[in-house]
């Protein structure tokens, strides 16, 4: 019963979402459904036994919906693409054959107002009769061909009592249409009862051209809002070059399997997740991780499908293929994170399922009134022609589109632009309550430090000549340090060894090596002997070493290392985990959003106090165990902050689970994508503040458009009922009405859009 995403055709509204989730939780066998009209998909869970797609989707055939079926050839995401392709070509030939048509009425209508105004000479009678004849044939054919959509919604309304936009524009206009037409062609009796000369041909025809014109720029602005995802597959390595019987053969990445060794050239992508066997390069991971400079990849370390090799060629061991890789991890991240909802859209929702039916009972008792109190007032004829406009005023005007992709459209682009950023986000939810946290609780290594230590310092207290220069410099002091921990397997050599890398430090060669337990390490380079340790050590060779020199980095949390010879000290190398360096310049920006920080640790108080202090952490937690993270996370829940926790995603696993928001520091193909909300890959914390400014973003914009949403329908709707003509004479001509409509669903899109651009 696992929930699965399938792409859905037909859908024009959010009232087409609430008839299809509405009909499938009726069906035997379905447990959980979601519909979404922003990315026109339904996310369901049913019982293979009692149901499957086939039946599913002929349940909804007969509102106009079907479900893409999926295909083993083709990725979903291609064969939606080409679908809403198609369906766009569709609606470009339709308005482009519209659009002449309502020019042509445009006109008539400017004539006979400014005739009316007396700006200009009406029309001559020959020209009068020639459009008089020729508007019904341009309104057939806008209504029986390029509004077939909407004359299907209306037939499906009175034949199912399933209504949607479809079926109100479709009532709208075949009501304009065939008043027009029973005026028009009974003029001679009908003339001496009401005014034959008011026909609303020309309503019919504008008013579909605009919403068709409405619906193409939005399919077409809907295209651009998920194309995150369409990128990030275009990343995927076609073939991959394995070496199989001792020779390279080129294979569809299809044909991978575990374990087999795998060659990548300069310019290449890589075609799944492996190890590094033979060689090194520097990898391009930026449209996966987001991080722009190439990292070097040496034997061992890992590397990512998707990413792109850029300086030479190596061979590494394929490790994980298909569903398993980051990149394909990644794209269901996104996908399933652009299909889901946030808690703010179950208000439209709510509206949505009940708006359609809501409108046509006002635009019916509109026409009631003006039939009853219009009459009164004004006379039978005026009081029709004005009820009538108001009718389909209503119906044209009247719009769930706007509210339908008011929250989605934005979330859409907004997971987007996370991806794009290495910022991976799990579901709409998350984003919505990352908006509202005040509290960020950080994990201190590999969050604010790097998580690995590092050779910060060094002081050399080498013998002195009789000038004063010291008899060994820097380098020959790292030199003979490095020759001593070379054949060490403690953390602190591999700092020594790094740093002597990194500087271009040879080496020197160490006999008579031994490992002295607690303390040190001893050994004889160029027939001398040197010893490297603790103070333990230097205590028992009995040389006076004032340790107080070192006490305060001490107490920042380094680690002294002495070099020393039997009689003297030759150097004191400080040892720790280095700060991010980023991590400053992150948390002053996330002060600057109004968040405090915690730093949750298990470190010693007075290490996790200094680095706290460099940084400008607010609050410190030391020497936690998991439990008491979890602790933490509670008591700060309890003082009624809203808490996001970083951490690794794995050793802080039930802190992250109690976290308004749980935010994974992930690291290349470790990143624990399921394990919390946000994952920031590359374990960079500045893309917090990132993550954090996009929800803000995010969620303004869904504000903004659920606010223009509301009010157009709050604004339009009575206007169009014909709410200003006592006041002020002015009654909304259908046409203007459609306009509205059909330019309201694009802004909300346009707005969405907006985010792509904005900067994080």
């Amino acid at each position: 019963m696992e929930k699965k995403s399938y792409k859905i055709k037909g859908m024009h509204c959010a009232s087409c979402a609430n008839i299809i989730e509405g009909t499938f939780k009726k069906t035997d066998g379905v447990t959980s459904v979601e519909v979404n009209y922003g990315t026109e998909a339904v996310k369901i869970a049913f019982d293979d036994k009692k149901t499957n797609l086939e039946a599913l989707s002929k349940k909804i055939e007969p509102f106009g919906y079907s479900i893409v079926m999926p295909s083993e050839n083709e990725p979903e995401i291609n064969q939606s693409k080409k679908e809403k392709l198609d369906e766009i070509k569709d609606q470009k030939n339709k308005v482009i054959s519209a659009i002449p048509l309502a020019v042509i009425s445009i006109f008539i209508m400017a004539w006979d107002i400014l005739s009316q105004l007396k700006i200009v000479s009406p029309m001559n009678y020959d020209t009068s009769e020639f459009f008089h004849h020729l508007l019904p044939i341009m309104a057939s054919y806008m209504l029986f061909v390029v509004g077939k959509p909407y004359l299907l919604g209306a037939y499906r309304f009175f034949r199912y009592g399933k209504a949607n936009m479809d079926s109100l524009i479709g009532i709208g206009t075949i009501t304009a249409f065939f008043y027009s037409f029973i005026v028009t062609a009974f003029e001679g009796p009908l003339g001496k009862f009401i005014n034959v000369e008011q026909t609303y041909f020309d309503v019919t025809i504008v008013v579909i051209t605009f919403i068709a014109l409405g619906k193409f720029l939005e399919a077409r602005s809907k295209l651009k809002t998920g194309d995150a995802i369409e990128k990030l597959l275009n990343l995927q390595a076609k073939t991959a070059l394995v070496i199989r019987s001792g020779s390279e053969k080129e294979i569809s990445v299809n044909e991978v399997v575990h374990g087999d060794l795998i060659v990548v050239k300069p310019g290449q992508k890589i075609p799944v997740d492996g190890v590094v066997a033979a060689g090194t390069s520097f990898i391009d991971e930026a449209m996966v991780t987001g991080e722009p400079m190439p990292k070097e990849k040496k034997v061992g370390d890992t590397v990512v499908a998707g990413t792109i090799n850029t300086n030479s060629a190596f061979t590494f061991k394929a490790t994980k293929i298909g569903s398993e890789t980051l990149l394909a991890h990644i794209v269901k991240m996104v996908q399933d994170a652009q299909g889901s909802k946030a808690p703010i859209q179950a208000l439209a929702d709510k509206i949505s399922g009940v708006f359609v039916p809501i409108v046509l009972v006002v635009a019916f008792l509109t026409l009631l009134t003006w039939l009853g109190l219009g009459t009164y007032y004004l006379g039978f004829l005026k009081a029709l022609s004005f009820g009538l406009m108001s009718f389909v005023g209503i119906l044209v005007i009247a719009c769930p589109c706007a509210l339908g992709l008011a929250t989605p459209t934005a979330i859409i682009v907004g997971v987007g632009k996370g991806a794009k950023e290495g910022i991976l986000i799990k579901d709409a939810a998350t984003l919505e309550k990352l908006y509202k946290v005040n509290t960020v609780v950080v994990d201190k290594t590999g969050t604010i430090t790097k998580g690995k230590p590092e050779l910060v310092s060094i002081k050399n207290y080498s013998p002195r000549d009789a000038s004063g220069q010291s008899n060994l410099n820097e380098e020959e002091v790292v030199a003979i340090l490095a020759g001593l921990e070379k054949n060490s397997e403690h953390p602190i050599a591999y700092a020594v060894m790094e740093y002597a890398k990194n500087n271009s430090i040879e080496i020197a060669e160490a006999q008579k090596f031994e490992i002295i337990k607690g303390k040190g390490l001893r050994g004889t380079i160029n027939k001398k002997e040197y010893f490297a340790g603790n103070a333990k050590l230097i205590s028992d060779l009995k040389i006076s070493f004032d340790l107080k020199t070192i006490e305060a980095e001490t107490l920042q949390g380094k680690t002294p290392v002495i070099l020393a010879t039997k009689s003297e000290i030759i150097a004191v190398f400080m040892i720790a985990d280095a700060i991010k360096p980023e991590a400053i310049e992150a948390i002053n920006n996330l002060h600057k959003l109004g968040i405090s920080l915690v730093m949750l640790t298990g470190d010693d108080k007075n290490t996790a106090e200094a680095i706290a202090k460099q940084v400008g952490i607010d609050r410190v937690v030391a020497e936690a165990l998991p439990e008491d993270k979890l602790v933490t996370i509670k008591t700060l829940q309890a003082e009624g902050k809203v808490v996001a926790m970083a951490g690794d995603g794995v050793n802080d696993a039930p802190a992250l689970a109690q976290a308004d928001v749980g935010i994974a520091m992930g690291t290349g193909t470790d990143v624990a994508i399921e394990t919390a909300g946000i994952t920031l890959l590359g374990g960079d914390i500045s893309k917090m503040v990132k993550a954090i400014k996009l929800s803000k973003i995010t969620m303004r914009g869904i504000k903004q458009n659920l606010f223009w949403a509301f009010i157009y329908n709050i604004v339009g709707i009575p206007i169009a009922a014909g709410l200003l003509y006592p006041f002020f004479g002015v009654l909304l001509n259908p046409i203007f009405a459609g306009l509205a409509m059909a330019f309201s669903s694009v802004s909300v899109v346009g707005n969405s859009l907006r985010i792509k651009g904005m900067k994080l």
